[in-house]
């Protein structure tokens, strides 16, 4: 029986006086990719940010990996993609991987080369982010999430805006991750067809 990666149970969060999300519950096994669909502002987002530890529920309660977030200890096994990452556009890919790399305390200079490799921008060169197509800035956003090896994948809707072929490039890439890497993978859209031949398992927010 696979082992259970993320368990949350009857979680409302609020902000203000506004309610977010009512009694939501999921549980996520070892090597699923799960899909959260539901339109845009009904708390994809929000989430995902209480699953990492960015966060925290006004009740109820999420553990990741065995341990009741947010833990510091889980936070080096997660990998997280936002949908506008922070990275330096005169930087190239190599360039802002070592930085966040050096800030993180990631060791191990061989783990920006292997996260490039992993998602096909290892011959990127001296090319600057700011003139990278919107793929293989997502690319290197999944890098950035991918350099601390991370047993699972936080994606908050990582295909926004690509065009077919790049939304199939990256959904291609998820899937090598997952089957290479066994990594659990926990993706958000508010489109079914993006997720339809990517997911093992949906979730739905109204």
């Amino acid at each position: 029986m696979a082992n259970t990666v993320i368990k949350a149970e009857a979680i409302h969060k609020f902000f203000g006086k506004k309610h977010i999300l009512q009694d939501i519950s999921l549980e996520i096994s070892q090597g699923e990719i799960f899909g959260i669909l539901g339109p845009s502002g009904c708390g994809k987002t929000t989430l995902i940010k209480l699953i990492s530890g960015m966060l925290t529920a006004n009740s109820g309660h999420v553990s990741v990996l065995g341990q009741s977030m947010p833990s510091k200890k889980v936070l080096r096994q997660i990998g997280y993609m936002a949908q506008s990452e922070a990275l330096y556009l005169d930087l190239t890919a190599r360039e802002n991987l070592e930085y966040y790399r050096r800030q993180r305390g990631v060791a191990g200079g061989h783990v920006v080369d292997d996260a490039l490799e992993q998602v096909g921008l290892a011959d990127t060169g001296k090319k600057k982010f700011k003139a990278f197509s919107l793929g293989m800035k997502q690319r290197l956003g999944l890098a950035l999430a991918l350099m601390n090896r991370p047993d699972l994948l936080l994606l908050d809707e990582p295909i926004n805006g690509l065009d077919p072929e790049g939304i199939v490039d990256f959904r291609n890439l998820l899937l090598e991750l997952n089957r290479q890497y066994q990594i659990t993978i926990l993706v958000s859209s508010h489109i079914l067809s993006e997720l339809q031949n990517l997911a093992t398992c949906y979730g739905f927010i109204d």
